[in-house]
């Protein structure tokens, strides 16, 4: 079979991409690259450039191809850049998916894996976030990927299709330093940049209630997702009556304070003290995923560990910006 990846040539995308060719699938990308790279893809995968709301680019795909399955990743993700443009994150993302649903309904294809986010759930009040965790998100980004799931579901109900959706949690590093991300917009990198510039990591608040008061996440290698979608996808071509909605985590909790730690020993700076701004509006204690559901749907569980998050993304880091 044929998988059209939506966003294929991303951060993430380009990282299901490899694993899914890894694994013997064949696929097909299409991608505006407003934030992806060409350079990202495998050689002889093709890719098609142009945006998930041009039916007509996604018809003749889908057709010269034969897709009949969908990865749906292509999607804006800039929680704060969503407050400020609620529409277009709705445009993007929703009636970008809307539009690769229809396409692939017409096109046959029965099996569709959707991208969705942590960023569902908003500020759970649990040690563990399972599945059936009440979802309330915060943000315009997060009630589109919520909306989206919706939607997925609908159409695979109706359509006859095999759905999952993947909540993903933190996810940092790379399975190349070619493949890291190169932009600054989670902690990781951000904490990296600081350091680039002499100055020292910025941590959010210190007094919330855990054990050091910084906030908790769940951290997930980058690589750990792509066979997430690897297992998800085999899943979909086994069980045409499937209908998952899956977190991807690794189940542990580690604090902002121990994740700037780790950074410092990577990065070889160790000297320079996290200075303490204030909370952000918004930022929840503690999230952390339960992995017990993907475990007993997929078989699939994490395989690395915080360290060689930093580690992968700090080689992605050196050689994104070089000096």
């Amino acid at each position: 079979m044929t998988w059209m990846i939506t966003g294929g040539a991303g951060y993430i995308g380009s990282h299901v991409v490899k694993a899914m060719t890894d694994g013997g699938e064949r696929v097909v990308v299409v991608d505006d690259l407003s934030t992806g790279d060409p350079g990202r893809l495998p050689a002889g995968v093709p890719l098609v450039r142009g945006s998930v709301l041009d039916r007509a680019l996604l018809d003749e795909t889908m057709r010269e191809h034969g897709v009949d399955g969908v990865v749906h990743i292509a999607a804006k993700k800039q929680v704060g850049e969503s407050v400020q443009r609620p529409l277009w994150y709705y445009r993007e993302n929703v009636e970008g998916l809307r539009t690769v649903l229809e396409a692939a309904v017409d096109a046959h294809a029965r099996r569709f894996l959707f991208s969705s986010s942590a960023a569902v759930y908003g500020m759970p009040d649990v040690e563990l976030v399972t599945e059936q965790t009440p979802c309330v998100p915060m943000s315009p980004y997060g009630e589109t990927k919520l909306a989206g799931e919706w939607l997925v579901a609908a159409a695979g109900r109706a359509h006859g299709i095999a759905t999952a959706a993947l909540r993903y949690f933190n996810v940092a590093g790379a399975a190349s330093p070619e493949l890291a991300d190169p932009g600054v917009f989670n902690l990781v990198p951000m904490v990296f940049q600081r350091l680039a510039e002499g100055l020292p990591p910025l941590v959010f608040g210190d007094e919330y209630p855990t054990p050091d008061g910084t906030c908790v996440r769940d951290y997930i290698h980058v690589e750990d997702i792509a066979s997430a979608h690897v297992a998800a996808a085999r899943r979909l071509g086994a069980d045409p009556a499937a209908e998952l909605v899956l977190n991807i985590g690794r189940g542990e909790g580690v604090s902002v304070a121990e994740m700037v730690r780790i950074i410092g020993e990577v990065s070889g700076h160790t000297g320079l003290a996290p200075e303490v701004a204030p909370r952000r509006p918004g930022d929840p204690a503690r999230v952390v995923a339960s992995a017990e559901s993907i475990g007993r749907e997929l078989g699939w569980t994490a395989r690395y560990n915080v360290r060689q998050m930093v580690e992968s993304a700090w080689k992605g880091w050196q050689h994104h910006h070089p000096g």
